[in-house]
């Protein structure tokens, strides 16, 4: 086990508020940014902790996409609410997945010694490339912020197990091909326009993550010695509205999982944490709880972590 410990968390989302039939869905709007929904995030983690900016020695941003081209995200993450510290930052990114892999690399640095707390961001702005002729993703994604402060723990608490897998078949199934260096900001034309868009096969998303995933599962919870009778609360990203049906597949109760995507939908990379932090506050996850973070995310990659809150 690493030992890890949540020192506090803070959520936020815009308040231009869309629904969609029974679904609702959060959109920046006029003026505000992404930058200023995470500082807000940020700055509601560290009350939520007690402790101020000049007590933390990383900051990560775990992100799906880039805020610019370049610096990378949590630099300009650390301009907003460390500027004139030292303080290191650096971008952890396996898209919808960035915040389980962040906590997972950012346990072994906590429990190393190498830091004391680590701050940890995750968010996007998915309504920036959504595309309005794709009605199945246009009407999925919400903006969000989410920020965790994380330290070391004591005890028993902290990663128990973490597992992360690719399955490349997947890696054009959910993309914006456009916008980096194989096609760049340059190149964009009325002919090639959806390429700038979020594009994402649903179908085929779904039918490789529902052939993968229950092994997947099966092999983590195996190589942790854990069933699934060992987990108190399960947390998945919130993909789309067949988690119902994946949940299922995993042997995965409904009482045990947390489904928040008529009331959220997919929040990307904010999209687990935001959730975490929502059932921490409602006191759906109190202290020596078992806790499974999971998902999938474009590449097509998956994460498991079982995390002693």
């Amino acid at each position: 086990m690493r030992r890890v410990k949540i020192l506090g968390c803070g959520n936020a989302l815009p308040e231009r508020k869309i629904v969609f039939g029974d679904q609702t869905r959060y959109r920046l709007g006029e003026g505000q940014t992404l930058l200023d929904l995470s500082e807000q995030a940020i700055r509601n983690a560290l009350n939520d902790a007690g402790l101020d900016i000049s007590d933390l020695d990383c900051i990560i941003g775990a992100m799906a996409t880039p805020l610019q081209a370049i610096p990378c995200n949590a630099a300009l993450l650390h301009e907003r609410v460390a500027k004139g510290t030292e303080i290191p930052a650096m971008d952890i990114n396996s898209t919808c997945t960035s915040f389980v892999t962040a906590l997972d690399m950012a346990s072994y640095l906590l429990d190393a010694g190498r830091y004391e707390r680590i701050l940890i961001v995750s968010g996007d702005t998915g309504s920036a490339a959504l595309n309005p002729n794709q009605k199945e993703s246009y009407e999925l994604f919400s903006d969000a912020a989410t920020a965790f402060v994380v330290g070391r723990g004591e005890g028993d608490t902290g990663v128990l197990f973490a597992a992360q897998k690719t399955w490349s078949e997947g890696a054009h199934d959910t993309e914006i091909r456009g916008g980096c260096g194989l096609m760049t900001a340059f190149k964009f034309n009325e002919e090639n326009r959806e390429d700038y868009f979020f594009d994402m096969k649903g179908i085929k998303v779904l039918k490789l993550a529902a052939r993968v995933l229950p092994d997947f599962l099966s092999e983590s919870l195996e190589q942790a010695g854990m069933t699934l009778e060992d987990i108190d609360v399960v947390v998945p990203h919130q993909a789309s509205k067949a988690l119902d049906m994946i949940m299922s597949r995993l042997g995965i109760k409904p009482e045990k999982y947390i489904n928040r995507v008529s009331e959220y939908g997919n929040m990307i990379s904010a999209s687990i944490p935001f959730a975490l932090c929502e059932a921490i506050h409602q006191g759906r996850i109190t202290e020596g709880d078992v806790v499974m973070l999971m998902g999938t995310a474009a590449g097509l990659t998956s994460n498991i972590l079982f995390l002693n809150y």
